[in-house]
């Protein structure tokens, strides 16, 4: 399996469609989603990245003070994997109206739906999220830009996923069984075509995690680590399965990537082993193991370099904050 597709599996990511918008020029409003509308949008996630698909229409977005103004039409994708807070009109200029203020909420498992603006030309979004753990998440999301464009529209193996979405967000008026999880993977599908157009579209001279994913090498190197991270590998290792000498692959990686394959690794291992250790109750010993550490002291001085403190004191401290109670 590639390396894309090793992370997205070990991502475990949540993911839906929560909202059906519908503006009339002129229009202009600020989405600015903070911990409570993140919660609200799905309750015990640590990160959410927020998507605007339009089905129909025109209109501008930009993250103010951020990034420029982006023009957007039928059939793009609007990503923003920081979650950052946006803006969005027929007319920027105008003094924008909080999105959230907007929203009527559905009976009976509907989707959420905005109606807004003066008129005229119609756009129309369907709006969704993907959430998953930030720890796990972080390689790839630090190789995104804070706003990515995806021409969605461009391209024949998208234009199904897109009607099916106009479809299932109508269907949500009258929501049949099923009809959360079918969003859900279609949902997915949007964001892995995301990440396949952003990879393709990368200049030569880029580099960082999806630079990396491009190096037929360090790609590889990259699937072996996601695809078996309690494997005891080395760089040796790795290289020999890569095709390239340990030094070569070394250099490469540490190029692209910006830092050492087995720092990488480890940083990785103990992002898995905090997700196991928050969600499951497996002795300290066993995550250890799990994760590719012969040793527990090992694993302990490795954890609480990464964490700031052991393993056993960090599953208490996250077992009262998924539980509300106070630290």
């Amino acid at each position: 399996m590639d390396a894309l597709s090793e992370v997205l599996r070990a991502l475990r990511l949540n993911s839906g469609i929560f909202l059906e918008a519908e503006f009339t020029a002129p229009w202009c409003i600020d989405s600015a989603p903070g911990k409570d509308d993140v919660r609200h949008i799905l309750p015990g996630a640590e990160h959410v990245t927020l998507y605007h698909l339009v089905t129909e229409g025109r209109c501008r977005v930009h993250i103010p003070g951020v990034t420029d103004t982006v023009e957007l039409g039928v059939g793009d994708l609007i990503l923003f994997p920081h979650g950052d807070g946006h803006r969005m009109g027929s007319d920027l200029q105008l003094a924008p109206v909080a999105a959230e203020t907007l929203v009527v909420p559905l009976a009976e498992g509907g989707l959420a739906r905005i109606r807004h603006g003066g008129g005229g030309e119609r756009t129309r979004f369907v709006c969704g999220f993907l959430a998953c753990d930030s720890r796990l998440c972080k390689p790839l999301l630090d190789a995104l830009p804070r706003m990515l464009k995806v021409p969605m529209g461009q391209g024949p193996a998208a234009s199904w996923i897109i009607d099916t979405l106009r479809r299932g967000a109508a269907e949500t008026q009258a929501p049949r069984a099923g009809a959360d999880a079918v969003l859900a993977r279609l949902s997915e599908l949007l964001f892995l075509e995301a990440m396949r157009y952003y990879l393709e579209s990368l200049p030569e001279n880029e580099r960082g995690w999806f630079a990396g994913l491009r190096d037929p090498q360090v790609s590889r190197a990259l699937a072996l680590m996601h695809g078996d991270p309690g494997r005891a590998w080395t760089v040796d290792d790795l290289g020999r399965e890569a095709g390239l000498s340990r030094s070569a692959l070394a250099e490469r990686f540490a190029a692209l990537l910006g830092e050492p394959p087995m720092q990488y690794l480890t940083r990785w291992r103990l992002a898995l082993a905090a997700r196991a250790l928050k969600e499951g109750r497996d002795p300290v010993a066993h995550v250890a193991e799990q994760v590719g550490y012969e040793s527990e002291a090992a694993f302990n001085r490795a954890f609480k370099r990464e964490f700031g403190m052991p393993p056993a004191t960090w599953r208490r401290h996250s077992s009262i904050g998924q539980t509300g109670a106070p630290a």
